[in-house]
């Protein structure tokens, strides 16, 4: 199982830099960087700007997508939130497209490259990138939680990426989507990077970090949507937390989230984190390794930087 971890640049850049550099001394693989609010861009723009990043990163780069929401995609940045699924799936296959240096021809049905005539100016030609990448292929991931979107991840990304991973009901919410999925599979893709986040704290005394990765939950169940189209309120549902979620989200909405972060039990926090003493963090890395989990994305729950590392340390030492 592969180990990675997220650049919480929110503190400042540099020194987030420096934090990821100790880490991949001690053995992590993996960093990954997120971009607020998602990738708007063309599929052509989402293609050169991964392009880029894999030449300054000497064919490291891996690029992480997802469909986003109806209120950040609308009300952010304009943009319909109409057909995800379908506009997923192309904005890849454009991706692969211009990888390839090929001269990007795509008739879709919610993108056509070059523009047709009757549409502009008639001038728009069919055209290539003009440096050449240093890979053909650049992996995707994809973040993904509803079951379509799943069952489209499986079939066409390198890599899967949900949030707020139980290991023991994840087979029960996913794993007819992934199965589903795998029947369509291209062998040439290889299996499945399974990209799993988990916040991290390893001791005898640790139970109060739980507290920390509260706001976040709270923040995702009860804020990020409406009522009645909220992801991860349907996943907290799903996972059998539907009271929990709906008094998370009234509160939350209702503009009490000091309330709706304390509401959110220590359970579900535990269910989804590896936080404990070593015996429990090691039965829990078990549980995540037979959910077919390829890759920890470790949220270490600290403010020191020494106790985040040696939490990583720590944890890479209980790995099998």
């Amino acid at each position: 199982m592969r180990t990675g971890i997220f650049l919480n640049y929110a503190g400042g850049f540099l020194e987030a830099v420096d934090e990821v550099v100790e880490l991949e001394k001690i053995g992590v693989d993996i960093a990954l960087v997120a971009e607020a609010y998602s990738f708007v861009r063309t599929p052509t723009l989402l293609a050169m700007t991964a392009a880029g990043l894999d030449y300054v990163s000497d064919g490291r780069f891996r690029l992480g997508i997802g469909t986003s929401g109806p209120q950040v995609m609308e009300g952010f940045h304009g943009v319909p939130f109409d057909a995800p699924l379908g506009r997923t799936r192309e904005v890849i296959e454009i991706c692969r497209q211009v990888w390839r240096r090929e001269r990007v021809s795509y008739d879709g049905k919610y993108y056509r490259i070059p523009l047709p005539a009757d549409q502009g100016t008639g001038l728009g030609k069919s055209l290539q990138l003009i440096n050449h990448p240093v890979r053909d292929r650049i992996p995707i991931t994809i973040a993904a939680l509803g079951p379509k979107n799943v069952e489209l991840t499986a079939e066409i990304a390198e890599g899967w990426q949900p949030v707020f991973f139980q290991p023991e009901k994840a087979d029960n919410v996913w794993g007819d989507s992934l199965r589903a999925g795998f029947a369509k599979r291209d062998p040439e893709l290889g299996p499945l990077d399974i990209m799993v986040s988990a916040p991290l704290a390893i001791g005898e005394d640790v139970d109060d970090r739980l507290a920390w990765a509260k706001p976040q939950l709270a923040l995702y169940i009860g804020g990020m949507g409406a009522r009645g189209k909220n992801f991860y309120h349907n996943l907290a549902t799903s996972y059998g937390y539907g009271d929990v979620a709906n008094h998370i989200q009234d509160l939350y909405l209702d503009g009490k989230k000091a309330e709706a972060i304390e509401a959110v039990p220590d359970e579900l926090v535990r269910n989804m984190s590896l936080v404990g003493p070593r015996g429990f963090v090691k039965e829990r890395l078990a549980a995540y390794a037979e959910a077919g989990v390829t890759t920890l994305l470790l949220q270490p729950l600290s403010g020191d930087r020494r106790e985040s590392v040696r939490y990583v340390e720590e944890l890479r030492g209980l790995l099998p």
